[in-house]
């Protein structure tokens, strides 16, 4: 296992022919060990597991760690290097932010474990902790402009984002255990304490009318309590987006219900919910004071932004939702030789003439269904379409929403031979709107004639082409090729041309 020491905010991860990759990140409430497969865009995680340590809790800045909670994440740490080494890891980051940062025995916890577990352990400054988070949003929702607000168990760092790159920041010493104790002194100082902090938030008008980009466990946790109160049908907190007002609910919501009944609620961590007040308290006011126009949670932060910051400049600029469905394509598509993906931009090529003037986010959703349209093969032919379904609803991707999702689930049903309406249609409902779901479903059709046309494989689709004519949908294809169409692409043709009110015609060449 290769360890790697490099100053503060410096990308110290590199790639490897067969490459592991490992973060480790202390932080004030957690120690986490995150493996995955490689420096790529958006590397698959191959083992996550954290541990509750608690090291700021009860930590004043120029404070002591506690024994306790030091013992707790020895342990830790003593277990993810033995993992590391069975797992064979290549690579290895740790760093420690705000507890590690703010105590005065930190540089000597740091030390300890270097002596009894091998880990050199980075601690980070608040600069370094917000650039990681603000890149770490940037990496899973490309497009963001707004402000990121990272809430730590020790920390708040604030980033303003746009154009792919980092710009204002601000850290401040209010992380989600420091809010906790604030707020058992009285409501009074915890708002008192906000405030105070966010007065310096100097740069708050670039960020009115804009997003705010939740990251961090306890606003994730409320993410997922807002979605149970308004029975959101998709568990998926990632680019999930919560109205601007939905902060004040949050509040109230937990100023009457008992801590007790919040450990019900499926997905919360029952170690996140003393904080869950405070952390509202603070969501509503950071909101507040920067005119947000909605929340957007984002389950990538500072460990994605760290890998984000070691990538090549071109990789940095690859689509994160393609390159997945590129690797999955790959991964589980029929042939599984490295073709598939090839076959996924054939088929993109042989739909693109029915949309000509789709617009980029569009056919981007597109250009993922066709990359994944072969990857239920290997499904009983009864379940294809619920297994695309499920990909495109719950799989970990990144770059695209609730509504891209269930375009993007729609287009896997059709093209796995599922007709619409039908089962599981309803959630799909839910989350796009019936001209989303209506064009998802034309990109079903055409990827499922496409499919059939080649076969699955590439070769008999690159010279075949699809176009509206007056009255009919003319499928082209060279005359050597005429053995192609047979029966069953006839029916998925004329499937095609019924949907869009025209005849199937062959025309030979």
């Amino acid at each position: 296992m290769a360890t790697v020491a490099v100053p503060p905010g410096e990308a110290s991860l590199v790639a490897h022919a067969s490459p592991r990759i490992a973060i480790i990140d202390i932080g004030s409430n957690s120690v986490r060990l995150v493996v995955y497969k490689g420096l790529t865009r958006t590397p698959a995680v191959l083992f996550n597991e954290k541990v509750m340590a608690g090291l700021g809790k009860g930590l004043a800045p120029g404070g002591r760690l506690s024994d306790e909670s030091m013992d707790i994440a020895l342990a830790a740490l003593a277990r993810f290097a033995l993992l590391c080494d069975s797992m064979g890891v290549d690579s290895l980051r740790a760093v420690a932010t705000a507890a590690v940062r703010d105590a005065a025995n930190g540089p000597a916890f740091v030390a300890r474990i270097a002596e009894l577990t091998g880990i050199q352990v980075e601690i980070i400054d608040g600069e370094t902790e917000a650039r990681g988070a603000a890149y770490g949003v940037i990496a899973g929702i490309p497009d963001a402009d707004g402000v990121v607000g990272d809430l730590g168990g020790g920390s708040l760092e604030l980033v303003r984002i746009a154009g792919g790159e980092v710009h204002e920041r601000l850290s401040l010493p209010l992380g989600s255990l420091r809010l906790d104790a604030f707020r058992k002194k009285g409501r009074r100082e915890l708002v008192s304490r906000i405030d105070e902090g966010l007065n310096g938030l100097g740069w708050a008008a670039l960020g009115k009318g804009l997003p705010f980009y939740a990251v961090g466990g306890s606003w994730r946790a409320l993410t997922q309590l807002y979605m149970h109160q308004t029975d959101w049908p998709l568990p998926v907190t990632h680019q999930h987006i919560l109205p601007a007002d939905a902060p004040e609910r949050l509040v109230r919501t937990l100023a009457h219900i008992s801590l007790k009944s919040l450990k019900d609620v499926p997905s919360i961590s029952s170690s996140r919910v003393p904080q869950l007040p405070g952390a509202a308290a603070m969501l509503r006011a950071v909101t507040k004071r920067l005119g947000s126009c909605c929340i957007v949670s984002s389950a990538y932060g500072l460990r994605e932004g760290l890998l984000y910051q070691a990538l090549s400049p071109a990789a940095r600029r690859q689509d994160p939702l393609l390159s997945a469905a590129r690797e999955a394509a790959d991964r589980m598509g029929r042939f599984s030789d490295g073709s598939d993906a090839d076959v996924g931009e054939a088929l993109l090529t042989f739909s693109d003439t029915l949309f000509p003037e789709e617009a980029p986010d569009l056919r981007r959703i597109r250009h993922a269904a066709c990359l994944l349209a072969d990857t239920a093969w290997r499904a009983h032919p009864d379940m294809r379409a619920e297994d695309g379904m499920d990909l495109a609803l719950h799989g970990t991707w990144v770059g695209i929403d609730a509504a891209g999702r269930a375009m993007l689930a729609t287009a896997l049903w059709v093209v796995n031979g599922g007709a619409l309406p039908g089962n599981g249609t309803d959630v799909l409902g839910q989350l796009a709107g019936p001209d989303q779901l209506a064009l998802a479903r034309l990109w079903g059709l055409a990827l499922r004639l496409g499919q059939r046309l080649g076969g699955g494989a590439a070769d008999g689709l690159r010279e075949a082409a699809l176009a509206r004519e007056p009255g009919a949908l003319v499928l082209s294809l060279p005359r050597a090729a005429e053995a192609l169409y047979a029966d069953s692409v006839l029916r998925r043709h004329r499937y095609l041309a019924q949907a869009l009110g025209l005849e199937p015609k062959l025309r030979l060449r």
